[in-house]
């Protein structure tokens, strides 16, 4: 189970055993900080803790705010770092600033929570927002597989905004900070609602069951991919190290194409070193939509492989998809070195960056959008 899940069914368990909790949500950050918005931190009145919002740096800290909120004190957005006067004893390591909101979940939200947690728990699309400001602040509205669950007991332009926001968010699978008018007009800037989307899984389809497909499957596992290995061969496919580490489909890849929808946080690599498996492979995934294209090979092989492909149609564009040679230039032999290699291009490739040591680079090392509304 991902840290999400269990921190989401861990949520559903202690509301529904009627123990207080209180709920502590990373909002936002500026500068740098270990975790990303939406990092949870629950804080139960026995004492209990589950999650983290920075690794370590700010949880004591935190944990005296829930006191305080058990004590009566109403819900509210805190802010450590740096420039906090408590730098010197809950100061980030990193050097950054973060926002947290910290409410006890009681009454409607924790019932909108819970079943919205429960639903994260099983794998189901969920956006949770959040109201940060106001009277109302803490109050929750969900949407679960388009279903909108909870309000936040304002104006009813409020509620159908957020819903739609948060469907939207919940699609690019970004989470994040949006601002609205009293009256729930999207262009204004009085009310801060912080939408938490739990996305479904990306998709990695891999077609060619060898050595390197099963260290691929077994590491992008554990990088939350639900990953799918294609092969029409029974006898390379069919065996308990592919169906350990990933669904397998007995399959051509026109066929494995039609079976699975994919989208921009998907990813596809073509391992199979034949081209009447690589050539379908790689022009049925151009026809995707897939945010990656990857193909394992020499350069020799690449180059042939880029001859067959502009022969059968495909145009300079579409072979400019095509991360071929795959991964980054790191010295990999082994297959786990390789699936290493891989997976360090394809978050490179996702986050927009040109995957060198980090040393020679400027840039912010957690680079971040800005959840300011345009």
């Amino acid at each position: 189970m991902t840290t999400t899940r269990r921190i989401a069914a861990t949520a559903s368990e202690w509301l529904r055993e009627g123990r207080r909790v209180v709920a502590a949500l990373l909002v936002g950050i500026e500068g740098s900080a270990p975790l990303e918005p939406g990092a949870l931190m629950l804080i139960a009145e026995d004492g209990a803790i589950e999650g983290s919002i920075t690794g370590g740096c700010v949880e004591a800290a935190v944990v005296g705010e829930a006191k305080a909120i058990f004590a009566g004190e109403a819900a509210r957005t805190v802010t450590y770092g740096i420039s906090d006067e408590l730098a010197g004893s809950v100061g980030l390591t990193c050097g950054g600033t973060v926002h947290v909101f910290v409410q006890e979940l009681s009454g409607e939200e924790a019932r909108v929570e819970a079943e919205a947690r429960d639903a994260v728990a099983a794998g189901r699309p969920v956006a949770i927002a959040t109201l940060l400001d106001g009277p109302r602040a803490g109050q929750k509205l969900a949407v679960v597989e388009g279903e909108v669950d909870g309000g936040f007991g304002g104006p009813e332009l409020l509620d159908r905004s957020v819903a739609r926001d948060a469907e939207g968010m919940l699609a690019q699978g970004r989470s994040g900070i949006r601002r609205y008018g009293a009256d729930g007009a999207v262009l204004g800037a009085d009310l801060a609602v912080h939408v938490h989307a739990f996305a479904p899984p990306p998709k990695m389809l891999i077609f060619g069951a060898i050595d390197f497909s099963a260290a691929l499957a077994r590491v992008a596992s554990e990088l939350g991919y639900e990953v799918t290995i294609a092969d029409p061969r029974a006898p390379f496919l069919e065996t308990p190290r592919f169906q350990r580490a990933a669904k397998t489909l007995l399959v051509w890849p026109e066929e494995a194409f039609e079976q699975i929808e994919l989208g921009p946080r998907d990813a596809i690599l073509i391992f199979t070193h034949d081209p009447k498996f690589d050539q379908p492979a790689l022009i049925g995934a151009l026809g995707t939509e897939a945010g990656y294209v990857g193909a394992l090979g020499s350069r020799k092989t690449t180059a042939d492989r880029e001859r067959r492909l502009r022969e059968s149609g495909v145009e300079d564009s579409e072979l400019a998809r095509i991360h071929a040679p795959c991964g980054l230039d790191i010295g990999a032999a082994t297959p786990e070195e390789v699936a290493v290699s891989v997976l360090a291009e394809i978050i490179a490739v996702r986050s927009g960056r040109a995957g060198e040591p980090l040393r020679q680079g400027s840039a912010a090392i957690h680079p971040r959008e800005s959840h300011a509304r345009a």
